[in-house]
């Protein structure tokens, strides 16, 4: 086996187990960033008020508009 051969396939076996440590390192910061992003949207949504009660519906009070043109 020529030398240069054997160094080569040293150098492809170093670049692509660099390539998965960045990959892996990649995704770490990705699920992070996310996971910050999720709980600053539901503080949020905690923090949204209350819902208002419902309009009125039926009867005269709320349910009739006077447009007067």
């Amino acid at each position: 086996m020529d030398v240069s051969l054997s160094q080569s396939i040293v150098n492809t076996a170093s670049a692509v187990t660099n390539a998965k440590t960045s990959n892996a390192v990649g995704v770490a910061v990705l699920k992070k960033a996310m996971d910050t992003q999720a709980t600053a949207a539901a503080t949020l949504l905690q923090a949204l008020p209350s819902p208002q009660p419902a309009l009125a519906s039926s009867g005269t009070l709320g349910t009739q508009v006077n447009a007067f043109a």
